[in-house]
């Protein structure tokens, strides 16, 4: 998986697309991730003994990392990811030759 936390990214694909948001949780196992202000459902809370009253939370479900694209810090682009050497450490490239680290 090309992608981290903390990247930004923007939606390629689903009810969301077009949306730009950064990476707050990568689950590499399952192949997805989370997206800040991308996919936000909403769950209704009932009330129990610490919180007495009920209430409507917004949770932000993990999105396929496939439906995602990585922008360029240079041309803020959708781009795909390759990898090279920079002083000798093995980084992330933009298409455009960019770091992305």
């Amino acid at each position: 998986m090309n992608i981290k936390k903390g990247d930004k990214v923007r939606v390629i694909s689903g009810a969301d697309k077009g949306k730009e948001g950064v990476v707050q949780r990568v689950f590499p196992k399952l192949n997805k991730v989370v997206v800040e202000g991308v996919n936000v459902h909403k769950k209704h809370r009932k009330p129990n003994q610490q919180v007495t009253e009920g209430s409507v939370v917004e949770i932000y479900v993990p999105i396929d990392a496939s439906n995602v694209a990585l922008l360029d810090p240079k041309t803020k682009k959708p781009t795909r990811v390759h990898y090279g050497t920079v002083k000798g450490k093995k980084v992330r490239l933009a298409k455009s030759g960019e770091s992305l680290d």
